[in-house]
This record gives structure tokens, C-alpha cells and sequence, in this order.
């Protein structure tokens, strides 16, 4: 599968990432197959070095947007500062198999995985395409 997203979009989220030592995390806005905008939200984790936890205040007022007409939540990115950009088994215990992207940022590289169901009830997580606009 291929996800189209703005250069303008990326860079911010590299910007934003490369700016802090903890994870950052915000959520991916647009429709299927592409991303149109980001919501940047707060890191609430316990230990927000090696895990993120979006802010609940962020992912409330994005579906009330999206249910308002604005666009919708297709997923959510966040940052693992000095890893690399793939799921970690944290992220795999956090997500749900439901085709939501993960947009995973590390190092100065971006690359974007499908939730999808695995085997034994687990997330199998898939890498897609990002199409840079």
C-alpha cells in the first residue's frame, strides 16, 4: 500500500521529532491512502524517554473535529529517539489490529506501518509505501 503525505507535514514531524530527547507523538489526519495533516499532542507517558502516551485531551478534540466535518483520525505518529523506525514490542503491546497507520520516526528517517490483525489475536504490523507530495 502506498500513503501519500505533504513534504510539509513530514519535515514538520522530523522537526519536531530531532527538537527533543524524549518521544514526541501526535495524531495522522486525512482519509484512506492519505495523510493531509498532523495534530501534534503531549507525550504523557510515566517515562516519556522510552515510551509516548498521547494526550487524551489531543485525541478527544480531534474526533470531535472529525465528527464536525473536519478530517478524520487515520492514525498517529511518535518518535523513538535513538532507535531505529520500526515497532517496538511496546508499540506492538499498545495497538490495536484495526488498519490504523503508524508513522515512526527515528534518526531522521520517517517510515510508516499498518496495524493489521496477526496471529494469535496479536498486531502484525506491515510497512507501507509514503508517497512525499
Amino acid at each position: 500500500m502506498k500513503v501519500s503525505i505533504s513534504r510539509e507535514c513530514l519535515e514538520q514531524i522530523l522537526h519536531l521529532a530531532a527538537a527533543g530527547k524524549d518521544e514526541i507523538c501526535g495524531l495522522l489526519l486525512g482519509a484512506e491512502g492519505r495523510i493531509e495533516a498532523i495534530r501534534p499532542g503531549a507525550n504523557i507517558a510515566a517515562d516519556p524517554s522510552r515510551h509516548f502516551e498521547l494526550d487524551p485531551a489531543a485525541l478527544l478534540a480531534a474526533h470531535k473535529a472529525a465528527r464536525a466535518g473536519g478530517p478524520r483520525i487515520v492514525g498517529h505518529y511518535h518518535s523513538h529517539p535513538g532507535g531505529v523506525a520500526v515497532p517496538s514490542a511496546t508499540d506492538a503491546a499498545c495497538a490495536a489490529p484495526d488498519g490504523s497507520l503508524w508513522l515512526i520516526v527515528a534518526d531522521g528517517v520517517a517510515r510508516l506501518w499498518i496495524a493489521g490483525p496477526g496471529e494469535g489475536g496479536n498486531v502484525h504490523f506491515a510497512e507501507a509505501a509514503l508517497d512525499i507530495m
